[in-house]
């Protein structure tokens, strides 16, 4: 439609879903492959595609960019979303922008190599679980009904059918129980149950304020947890001497010898404390380390670290 003289064109402000098509493998076995050539890759988003839009109707109105390289969960969930950004930003660059929605796959080149956007973390290869990241993008308002329906829908029925899982399988070379559909958030919620699982449901919090209110100052000071303040994306935490340890969580001295009694329970505090230290790294929160000796509240000094 011509726009009339004297007016200008109003840019449609346009909005994106984050999503993620999960594998699970059988016996935790890595895939062969990190990332698909340009030929099995869009062969696989237009099965990713076809399969949301019979789950929810306006999905084959959107544009669906599929990064078909797979990663650790925790590299999925990290401050500012990473790696959804970054396929959003290669969907953009993408040719053909602004005709009709494109269905679009970005994964390793015509001779095998993995750009750096789509390169997982070695050190995380190990899990049970890959996920591919995808962006459903277009129109706000088109995108917002779609968007709803989906975190509604997947978390219940997102399973792939079973040619798009059995695509995955043969083309990752990898075996694979499982394929599904998850939003973010439902990824977010399966991980949180699972560190719950682990022990680590007090840590999921701090995870959780990073990804979801950023700006947020969110504290772990549940003793005999580790004590760690979360400020502008740094996780602060309080490094005890062995005096500084037992009289902050035991209230002893090193004078009456308690914290001599107490050695291997603090042992086993600072194996914890790097647990935790693992998992936050994992999803792309720094951990400072911030001496504290019990001759000051570490409350206080984690406040003012920085």
């Amino acid at each position: 439609m011509d726009t009339p003289a004297g007016h200008e064109a109003v840019p449609v402000a346009e909005a994106n879903f984050h999503g993620v098509f999960a594998l699970e493998l059988a016996g935790g076995q890595a895939p062969a492959r990190a990332a698909l050539p340009p030929a099995q890759a869009g062969e696989l988003a237009v099965h990713v595609g076809r399969d949301l839009a019979a789950m929810v109707d306006g999905v084959a109105g959107l544009e669906l960019a599929l990064a078909a390289a797979h990663f650790d969960p925790a590299e999925a969930l990290r401050p500012g979303w990473p790696l959804h950004r970054r396929l959003e930003e290669l969907r953009v660059r993408a040719p053909g922008r602004g005709q009709a929605p494109r269905v679009l796959a970005f994964g390793a080149d015509a001779a095998g190599a993995v750009p750096p956007p789509l390169q997982s973390e070695a050190a995380l290869a190990g899990g049970g679980l890959r996920v591919l990241p995808f962006v459903l993008a277009g129109p706000a308002d088109a995108l917002a009904p779609v968007a709803e329906a989906l975190e509604d829908t997947l978390l219940a029925m997102g399973m792939a059918r079973a040619d798009t899982a059995l695509l995955a399988q043969d083309n990752f070379d990898a075996r694979i129980e499982h394929a599904r559909y998850l939003s973010a958030h439902d990824l977010a919620a399966m991980m949180a149950m699972q560190y719950d699982n682990q022990g680590l449901g007090a840590l999921w919090g701090v995870v959780e304020a990073a990804l979801l209110a950023p700006q947020a100052v969110e504290w772990l000071d549940a003793g005999p947890e580790p004590l760690l303040r979360l400020e502008a994306g740094q996780v602060r935490m309080a490094l005890f001497d062995p005096g500084g340890w037992c009289a902050h969580y035991h209230g002893g001295s090193a004078e009456s010898g308690q914290c001599d009694r107490l050695q291997r329970l603090y042992e086993h505090f600072l194996a914890r404390q790097r647990q935790l230290a693992a998992v936050l790294e994992a999803h792309g929160l720094p951990v400072l380390y911030v001496h504290c000796d019990g001759q000051q509240d570490p409350r206080t000094l984690l406040a003012q670290a920085g």
